[in-house]
């Protein structure tokens, strides 16, 4: 299962992806942690990957991008529609208004009013229908099979993984040294496409997936050796609270992630006030959850060991108080 799934995607494609997306989206900048006065010794230890810079405020501008990118000329003209908690919705908006293509966003009824202004302003039509991804999901997928759209899935989307993955090539170009990279996993295309290209470059790297305590939907994946779906979700990070995952996805993710860690609501927003106070850095809660992880302790680097958080989305959780 797990090759099958990894031989789906290479680091080829993810360099391909890199080379289509180029002067669509933005190159992110590392940052060194240190100095901090709080947590100086996580700190000495971190580089931050700041996808909060990323155009539209996350990575996933990435996927979206990668994707059109690959859709014939027809099938752009039609439209494209998806399913999002917030930040996949406001990059496939933004790669629709890049190739000049309407684009249909179903969103949670979760989703904050700040969001589906974006998308709006993005030019997107935006339906809100559904109490958590999956149900806008099934949503999105109907409206696509009714008007003949262009699907673009979130997360379990070779295109869309690769796209991702340029992410993890950015980081060890920059930053080879880099002994293990923080991921925040919400269905899992970041972790997935960071995992291929990441291995592929420097096979002995470490990577962590880190969920919310309300959503370990990986987690409870990999103890069950197969995709599981939860009975409830228990967390405001709206991000990275799907139900279940895609099979690819968690193939990938099983090969190649040594472990998935747990954080609480209040230890993200904990980390998302500790990099606005310390680094000027803005972030939501999924943005900051790999920072938690440290800050928490429910990963503890070794001494020495060169650590990557990866800021995935940006928000002003951290601003509060």
């Amino acid at each position: 299962m797990n090759d099958q799934a990894d031989a789906t995607l290479t680091l080829g494609d993810v360099r391909r992806a890199a080379a289509e997306i180029s002067g669509r989206v933005r190159r992110t900048p590392l940052l060194e942690a240190r100095p901090a006065r709080g947590h100086a010794e996580v700190a000495a230890q971190l580089v931050l990957k700041l996808e909060s810079l990323q155009v539209t405020g996350s990575f996933k501008a990435r996927g979206a991008c990668s994707k059109l990118a690959a859709l014939p000329p027809a099938a752009l003209a039609r439209g494209v529609v998806t399913a999002s908690g917030g930040n996949h919705g406001l990059a496939v908006a933004y790669a629709g208004w890049i190739a000049g293509v309407p684009a249909t966003i179903y969103l949670p009824f979760t989703v904050p009013d700040a969001k589906r202004r974006k998308l709006r302003a993005w030019g997107a039509e935006v339906v809100v229908e559904g109490e958590a991804w999956d149900d806008s999901n099934a949503a999105a997928l109907r409206h696509a099979a009714r008007h003949d759209m262009a699907y673009v899935h979130p997360f379990a989307d070779p295109l869309v993984i690769a796209g991702q993955g340029t992410v993890a090539t950015e980081i060890l170009d920059d930053a080879p040294e880099v002994d293990t990279l923080l991921v925040a996993i919400g269905g899992g295309g970041l972790i997935s496409g960071i995992a291929v290209a990441a291995r592929a470059m420097k096979p002995g790297i470490r990577i962590v997936g880190v969920e919310p305590e309300g959503a370990p939907t990986l987690l409870r994946s990999l103890e069950a050796g197969r995709p599981a779906v939860l009975d409830r979700i228990d967390t405001v990070a709206g991000t990275l609270a799907p139900r279940s995952t895609d099979p690819l996805n968690f193939g990938i993710i099983q090969r190649h992630v040594e472990r998935v860690v747990l954080v609480s609501d209040p230890a993200m927003q904990q980390a998302a006030a500790w990099l606005w106070f310390e680094h000027g850095v803005a972030s939501e809660l999924s943005g900051a959850a790999a920072v938690a992880a440290l800050l928490t302790g429910a990963y503890r680097p070794q001494p020495g060991e060169r650590v990557c958080a990866v800021v995935c989305g940006a928000g002003t959780d951290g601003m509060a108080g």
